[in-house]
């Protein structure tokens, strides 16, 4: 009679544990995942922090259309965080954008995490080191012309309300 309740007891116990085991695996899989910045212009860098001690194991990664898939580094210590540092492709479309996480072989997707911002077509500017052009010397020229004569004009137009 004893060996039957120690059995059943333990059978119990297996049963609960057996019944616990997926509920613990779902706890630990990521909570959150932020971004800094929020806001970034394509190829900038980002540094991703995801909460969940699941993606701490080797092997757990991030990705996104906005960039490669890349590993996540545990932080280690009492903290159940993992951080990744991705640069955004050059080729980015501006809008808000999604990440999904792969730890322990499950995916969880969060979305609008962080948002890429369109860049500028800022021209040559004054990138060019080939000098003047001849339309650039003419147009100078031109100014410091209109500057000399409207000067001399000005001059002797108060010279001679001195004599008067």
């Amino acid at each position: 009679m004893r060996t039957t309740r120690a059995l059943a007891a333990s059978a119990a116990a297996v049963a609960v544990v057996g019944l616990a085991a997926p509920t613990a695996s779902a706890w630990s899989q990521p909570t959150s995942v932020s971004a800094a910045p929020s806001v970034i212009a394509r190829g900038g860098q980002l540094v991703l922090t995801v909460n969940g001690s699941a993606c701490q194991m080797a092997g757990s990664t991030i990705s996104s259309n906005a960039f490669p898939t890349t590993q996540l580094i545990s932080q280690g210590g009492n903290t159940s965080t993992s951080t990744a540092t991705v640069t955004v492709n050059s080729s980015a479309n501006p809008g808000a954008y999604s990440v999904t996480t792969t730890c322990e072989g499950q995916t969880k997707t969060f979305n609008s995490v962080f948002t890429v911002i369109g860049g500028v077509r800022g021209g040559l500017g004054g990138s060019t080191s080939a000098g003047a052009t001849p339309t650039d010397m003419a147009i100078g020229g031109g100014l410091v012309a209109a500057a000399v004569i409207g000067g001399g004009l000005f001059w002797m137009r108060r010279r001679s309300e001195k004599r008067i």
